[in-house]
Formats: structure tokens, sequence, C-alpha cells
């Protein structure tokens, strides 16, 4: 009988694949405790390998689809692996990272294989917010695949591996270009993170669960990075200006090639991990720029994450193209994230701080002003048209309207933004009684 074999005889059987290799390269040396290796739908082995073992010390659970055992077809007994690895995360508190590589599910189970990805879709939405979920796709990811990849926080991609949840060749003329691969992945927003090749996607998944929390009760940061000595000067945007606020070698950018207006990063400021949104790349902000900035901040806010937010824009970006992008919408979604999150927030402005994006991102705890910050209703050009003279823009008249709770000098913006994180570490917010909020899509 098949069933007396004996474990030896078994683990002949178990494929030392690309999936395992990848979950040894995740995890501490000899930290990994595989589960239900054995567990298969036909008594074969099984397209999934799943455990759980030490990142940097601190517990994560991980499945990896294995492509050499039936494509990595799904079938019923990988849906099983995966809701438990997605349960026992839960229960326990870890973050959850799943490597993806598969050509689709198991069609020999006919229409069953629908229920198995319904059951991964339900497992992974019933721990969203609770523990972080990282999507590493090393390979094929399609279909009901993709959803589940995407649904993920944070979303990791190889360079040359694809993400479609139809495949390009089914596309009307055949031929769309790029489609299905990593680059259009990034820049559609999908992909929070290009790598490589499977080395880089696993240093940058491990990166990430080294910086995230544990879960949604946890305390996010380490002393796993050291001070920084680099200066803050006016000449700094974006992801330099971040890199001199933050901790050294500690920032992990989200969505670079997703509106490239808007910089969006977490890092660590005294060990204590912050998420930095930053809008002086560029004179305006795209629909793409909200939309991202606001996924960005409930990410953080479900993690109680503080958000640090640089200001320096003109506005969204006016247009009949933008208009026909969504560009309200996601305005308007920005703006309510920004309004609803309960996490801490300090906003810095660094420069240029003019009508509703100003209003958007008007929620802070703590806001602090550059001495030759502008903050206006309008344009000064605009103001001149509408309201018939100069408008006083500097940064002191907005504090001696409460509107900023101070100008400070550039060389003491690390220590005000260090500062403003650790007084408001306490935080605590009572919110309204309410299934939760309705966020503009």
């Amino acid at each position: 009988m098949a069933f007396s074999k004996t474990l030896a005889e078994m683990e002949q059987n178990v494929p030392d694949s690309d999936a395992r290799k990848r979950l040894a390269a995740l995890y501490d040396e000899d930290s990994f405790t595989e589960l239900d290796k054995f567990l298969s739908a036909d008594g074969a082995v099984s397209s999934v390998a799943a455990g759980y073992g030490t990142v940097n010390g601190a517990t994560v659970y991980a499945y990896a689809q294995d492509v050499t055992v039936k494509g990595g077809a799904v079938d019923k007994s990988a849906a099983l692996k995966i809701k438990k690895i997605y349960e026992l995360a839960a229960k326990n508190g870890a973050p959850v990272v799943a490597f993806f590589d598969s050509k689709g599910g198991d069609i020999s189970e006919g229409m069953e294989v629908l229920a198995d990805y319904g059951d991964i879709i339900k497992a992974s939405a019933a721990i969203s917010g609770v523990v972080p979920q990282i999507a590493v796709i090393t390979g094929v990811c399609a279909g009901a695949q993709a959803v589940i990849a995407s649904m993920a926080d944070v979303t990791i991609m190889t360079e040359n591996a694809e993400l479609f949840l139809n495949a390009p060749f089914n596309t009307p003329d055949g031929k769309l270009e790029g489609a299905g691969k990593a680059a259009n992945a990034a820049k559609s927003g999908v992909a929070d993170i290009l790598a490589k090749d499977d080395a880089d996607a696993v240093a940058k998944a491990k990166k990430l669960a080294a910086i995230l929390p544990a879960n949604n009760i946890s305390l996010a940061g380490n002393d796993d990075f050291t001070e920084n000595d680099a200066a803050v000067t006016t000449a700094l945007k974006g992801a330099e200006l971040v890199a001199a606020l933050a901790d050294k070698n500690s920032v992990v950018e989200l969505g670079a090639e997703f509106g490239t207006a808007a910089y969006t990063a977490f890092a660590s400021v005294n060990w204590a991990t912050v998420a930095f949104v930053a809008t002086d790349k560029a004179a305006k902000l795209t629909a793409a720029d909200s939309a991202k900035i606001a996924r960005f901040v409930q990410l953080a806010d479900v993690f109680s994450i503080p958000v640090v937010t640089v200001i320096n824009t003109e506005g969204f970006e006016p247009s009949s193209g933008a208009e026909l992008a969504g560009s309200v919408r996601d305005a308007a979604k920005l703006a309510q994230v920004y309004a609803s999150a309960t996490t801490t927030k300090i906003n810095l402005i660094t420069g240029k701080a003019f009508g509703a994006a100003y209003a958007a991102f008007d929620s802070a705890d703590v806001s602090f002003a550059w001495e030759n910050a502008a903050i206006a209703p309008m344009s000064p050009e605009a103001a001149k048209v509408f309201m018939g003279g100069e408008v006083d823009t500097t940064p002191f008249k907005a504090a001696s309207l409460g509107m900023v709770d101070g100008v400070i000098a550039v060389e003491d913006t690390k220590q005000a933004v260090a500062s403003a994180v650790d007084l408001c570490s306490s935080k605590r917010v009572v919110a309204p009684t309410r299934k939760h909020v309705n966020f503009v899509f």
C-alpha cells in the first residue's frame, strides 16, 4: 500500500525545488519548519511548500508554489495548506510571505478549483490589517492568483515574472506590448517593488519583514539600523531628503514606477518605523500620485505606523485629461484616507502648499514649515487675478492662524521630526462606532 512507506521513502519524493530554495533563503539558518509536507490531493507531492521559521529572529509564516509539481497547479490540498498558513499567522500575530510561481489551477478538479481559489481569497482577506502580507512573484501569476497576490500589503516582482488576469495572447489583437510583464505591473501600481532575480526578491522581502510590525497591535521598529549623520539642506528632495532624515540604509521605497510625482517609503527614525510621503518631485500631483499616496497611508494606518508627509506642491494637475483619468476621485480618496487615519500624522512643509492639495493633507497632529515655505489658497499668480493683489503666503502668517505648529530652520528638521514621532508615540483616538470608512474608489 502507498501509505506503508517509511519516512525516508516519503522524503525522497519531495523535490529540492526552487520553491523550497526560496523558503530556505528567506529564513534564518536551520529555522524553517515545514508543515503538511505530505498533504496532497491524490497521494502525490503537493504543489505548495509551506511552514514557518524566523527572519532576523522574528517569526514569519510563508508558502511557496512549486512549478515543478504539476506546473504549480492549485488544488484542494494546496488551498488547505495555504489557508492554514494564513490562520496560524493571524493566531500567532506574525507576517505572511507568499511566493507565486504557478501555471494556474488544477483543471482536473473541475469547478472545485474555483472553490479552492475562493477559500484562499477569503483567508487572505480575513487577515488583512491583522498581520502584514508580502507577495513575491517569481514566475507566472495568472487569473485568480493575480488577484490573491495583489491583495497583499506589498507585492514584489522579479523582472522576468509575469502577472495578468487574462493571458496576453488572448487580447483582441494578441499584440498588447509588454502585457503581463513586471515593468508594466510596476507602472500600473500593481507591483510595489521590482527585483532583479529571486535572490534580490528574497532580500527585499526580508528587509520589509524586518521594518514592518509583526501585527496590528505591535510597535514597528528595531535596532538593526544605525544613526544617520547626513545633513538636511534645501537642495534635498524626495528620496534624498527622506534618506537624510532616516536611519542609515533603512529606506524601503514602494511604487517607484507609479505616480512618479510622489515618493513613498518606509524607513526607520531613531529605530522606530515611519512611513514617509514626499510630494516635492514635481509641480503638481496626478491621479496616479493621489492613488499611490492614499494606498500607502492606508497601509501605514492599519499598522499604526507614523506618517511623515513632506509637502511641496502647487496642487493637483488641472486638465481635461486629468479629469478623465479620475483625478477628482483619487484626490478625494487621498483626502479621505488622511482625514480618517488615526495613526500619528506629521506634516513638513518645505516649499509650496497651495489650494486643495494643502487641504487634503491638513489633518496632521503636528505641522512644521521651513522659513521659505509658501502657503496659500491658490498660487500667487492666480491670487493677483482673483483677489486683485498680493497675498501673504509666509509660514509666519500661517503660524499666526494656527495652521502650522512651528516654523523651523532647515538644519533643525531632523530633530523636529524625530521628536514629533516620539511625542505622538502614545497617541490614542476613539473613533465613532461604524463598520468601516466608505472609502472612495
